[in-house]
């Protein structure tokens, strides 16, 4: 066991660069001379022993040694990395991942530990820069969320069909008695419709429907109608195939176009996270314009331990732009002026074993894929985002949230399945 020391926080790791800008500068010429006499390969070999130095302090205390010996420690493949990371944080850690500059056969467990050790690497100026624009500015107007859309969603069907079970859901299973994906996936679809308490004959909203797998399993198993809106153009497109016998309809708007119709059930899985904080209301505003004053909300979301306004850099530019993850204060002091909260429920253990079984598929289906497009360096990206999210639950520091809403109230009471 390493010893327990405290983590280098990223004001004193500011705090020693500083200091060592201000040493050099008031060096003595003696010590000038000295340093004229080193060898170039000296000068690197002291400024890559100082970079590794301050990152070996940060991650000590989640026991993770640079270049050791268990499966969760990373190896070090370019002496650049240490002063990337340092310098660069969160994006630099993982481009140089995907660079091939390390590599660790674990990346799940190394993320547990940093994540259940609440270490942080530093925020470089563009990080600061971007936290500060998503503050002012409201970045998931309708034209980014079609970026989102693009940049994700639309990625092309083959990836997400390998990885996915054969409902194509896209977010947290429930494991609660499942042994593999598909069980979970199936689980989860009956766990909201049950909550949903649908019945024949009823109308259902499905907002983001994503390939339509919602949409279709609760037409065919409760007999209700259902209406899915998505901005993926490629999803709307497989949903309605898969949908086409059945009382389902697709449409390709976004949330905040008005649909003139009230549902007596809606539902919206996996999507919240990429609406923003500054569209929390219209969102809660126009979910509950589109239901009936009887109707039931329920809304399926992974959500953060406290609030935040930005999301991690490396995760901003490579795979949900714009993405925010919403905390229980924030959502609430926004949807208790139109909702009464009927139920709360947390499964966000259950993402852990999601992530980690659409990476295995991913593995297995890698080779059949255009690698034209599906290349080395997004396979290493697309590991990178599993891994670390996989981790992220496993510590705990994420959730996923299940909401059951009603706009005045369940007369008697609602009892919500488990």
């Amino acid at each position: 066991m390493m010893e327990n020391h405290e983590p280098i926080s990223s004001t004193e790791i500011h705090e020693e660069m500083a200091s060592s800008s201000s040493t050099t500068a008031t060096t003595t010429s003696t010590t000038d001379n000295r340093l004229a006499q080193s060898t170039p390969s000296t000068s690197l070999s002291h400024s890559k022993a100082h970079w590794k130095r301050m990152l070996d302090n940060l991650l000590k205390k989640a026991e993770i040694v640079l270049n050791g010996p268990n499966e969760w420690d990373p190896q070090i493949y370019n002496d650049a990395f240490y002063k990337r990371v340092m310098v660069e944080g969160s994006l630099g850690l993982g481009e140089s991942y995907m660079d091939g500059w390390w590599d660790c056969k674990r990346l799940d467990i190394m993320f547990t530990k940093i994540f259940r050790e609440g270490i942080e690497l530093p925020k470089n100026l563009n990080d600061i820069f971007r936290i500060a624009v998503y503050s002012v500015f409201n970045l998931q107007t309708k034209i980014g969320a079609l970026k989102v859309a693009k940049e994700h969603y639309d990625l092309g069907n083959d990836l997400f069909e390998g990885m996915l079970d054969p409902n194509m859901q896209y977010s947290c299973g429930y494991w609660k008695d499942a042994k593999n994906l598909n069980e979970a996936q199936e689980a989860k679809l009956k766990l909201i419709c049950d909550k949903l308490c649908m019945k024949p004959g009823m109308t259902l909203l499905d907002i983001g429907c994503g390939w339509g797998g919602l949409a279709c399993y609760a037409a065919k198993n409760y007999g209700v109608s259902v209406t899915g809106i998505t901005i993926s153009k490629e999803q709307q497109i497989y949903a309605q195939e898969r949908c086409k016998d059945l009382p389902v309809e697709i449409k390709l708007v976004d949330y905040r176009d008005p649909l003139n119709k009230k549902f007596d059930r809606v539902v919206s899985v996996g999507m919240l996270e990429h609406v923003g904080s500054r569209n929390y209301k219209i969102y809660f505003e126009t979910a509950r314009k589109n239901i009936t004053d009887d109707g039931i909300f329920l809304v399926h979301t992974i959500g953060n331990r406290k609030p935040v306004t930005h999301t991690d850099a490396w995760i901003a530019k490579y795979i949900f732009p714009h993405g925010c993850l919403p905390s229980i204060s924030g959502l609430a002091s926004v949807f208790e002026d139109h909702f009464i909260v009927e139920d709360l429920h947390n499964i966000g253990q259950d993402y852990d074993p999601t992530l980690m079984a659409w990476y295995e598929n991913f593995i297995a289906i890698y080779p059949s894929l255009d690698h034209n497009i599906y290349n080395e360096r997004f396979k290493r990206m697309w590991t990178f985002y599993l891994k670390a999210c996989a981790g992220c639950f496993r510590s705990r520091d994420l959730q996923l949230w299940q909401f059951v809403l009603t706009p005045k109230g369940y007369e008697g009471g609602l009892r919500v399945p488990r």
